[in-house]
């Protein structure tokens, strides 16, 4: 496939306390890097697809770092804008059973969130760019990256490439003054094809039903249907809308399907039973990038949400941000292979 994919956002530092310890406990952290964006990005260029990755850096050994970090997977980092004083960080303390994990974020006046349009040149970027995927994360971070992230996707628009967006959203960063569905319902009238979950949909959109209760464990498909149904009428040029199902019964043991609305029809996936999950962190960038290279791959709606969440299903056993896997070990999940026995 020569289709080439683009996204935009903000890599971070990812600052982890070691395995299930509370942040500090032993007065040391593992660092690595991570990011909604960029972990699709990663994924997408995992599974053979070119990808560009938009965004600014310090230029400071930490975003001279975030740059290796990011060739090391083939992505085209030609297009970030080296500017500002500072790379986003984010603590993180992993939860195990009955206790959540818990992020810390520290991103305030980041590169990204300080970066102006006028210093980008999207002509260049988007040139032979078939696919954008933004996030509700990088225009939750400031004004400035709320217009950043809008006037690219006019320009996207513009040039006719498909759009996807995630709504992502996270409360502890809509903090300058805007609402999230003030911002978000804008950006999402630009995309083609929205990823989100049900809390996504109420706080992003600020559409919600009654009826959901994600703490109620056990999820009601035709609830989610409705709606599905729901947002797809208020955002008329959405073709197809994506909702991870997570039924989180601890830390450790989530059920992880999702489904699939177009306009002719709902489809909803396999239901995995992921038990002793060692990183949840990107799963749902992992889905993201599974259903974006599946629909690239010209995959039917129905293969496209299973292949997506046997992806993600498979990122919950990777440590990191970051889905390190293969087509053939997500292909070899949706042909049944669930073992997990040791090949030899």
């Amino acid at each position: 496939m020569n289709n080439r994919v683009a996204t935009l956002g903000e890599l971070l530092l990812r600052l982890k306390s070691p395995g299930f310890e509370r942040l500090l406990q032993s007065h040391q952290l593992e660092a690595t890097f991570g990011g909604g964006e960029a972990n699709v990005a990663i994924s997408l260029a995992n599974f053979g697809l070119p990808v560009k990755y938009l965004s600014a850096f310090p230029e400071n050994p930490i975003g001279e770092q975030g740059i290796c970090f990011l060739n090391q997977f083939g992505i085209d980092t030609s297009h970030i804008l080296r500017c500002g004083q500072r790379m986003g960080i984010y603590f993180l303390e992993s939860g195990v059973n009955q206790r959540p994990s818990k992020v810390v974020y520290d991103r305030d006046y980041s590169a990204i969130a300080e970066a102006d349009i006028k210093n980008f040149d999207l002509d260049q970027f988007f040139e032979d760019i078939k696919w954008f995927h933004v996030t509700g994360i990088t225009p939750a971070l400031s004004q400035k990256a709320a217009d950043l992230t809008l006037a690219v996707l006019a320009a996207a628009k513009k040039k006719k490439i498909t759009v996807s967006i995630d709504l992502n959203y996270r409360k502890k960063l809509w903090k300058y003054g805007k609402e999230a569905p003030e911002i978000m319902r804008k950006l999402v009238k630009k995309a083609d094809i929205l990823i989100a979950n049900e809390e996504d949909c109420q706080k992003s959109l600020g559409i919600s039903l009654p009826e959901i209760d994600v703490s109620a464990g056990a999820l009601n498909n035709d609830h989610y249907s409705k709606l599905s149904h729901i947002v797809l009428d208020q955002f008329p040029d959405v073709k197809k809308l994506a909702i991870t199902l997570r039924v989180s019964h601890s830390a450790s043991y989530n059920d992880w399907s999702a489904l699939l609305a177009t306009r002719e029809k709902i489809y909803f996936s396999k239901k995995y039973e992921i038990k002793n999950i060692v990183d949840r962190v990107g799963s749902g960038d992992s889905f993201a990038a599974g259903l974006i290279y599946a629909l690239i791959a010209r995959q039917s709606d129905e293969q496209a949400i299973q292949f997506a969440v046997a992806a993600s299903c498979l990122k919950h056993s990777i440590p990191g941000d970051v889905n390190l896997v293969t087509l053939k070990e997500v292909n070899n999940l949706l042909k049944g292979d669930e073992s997990g026995r040791v090949q030899r």
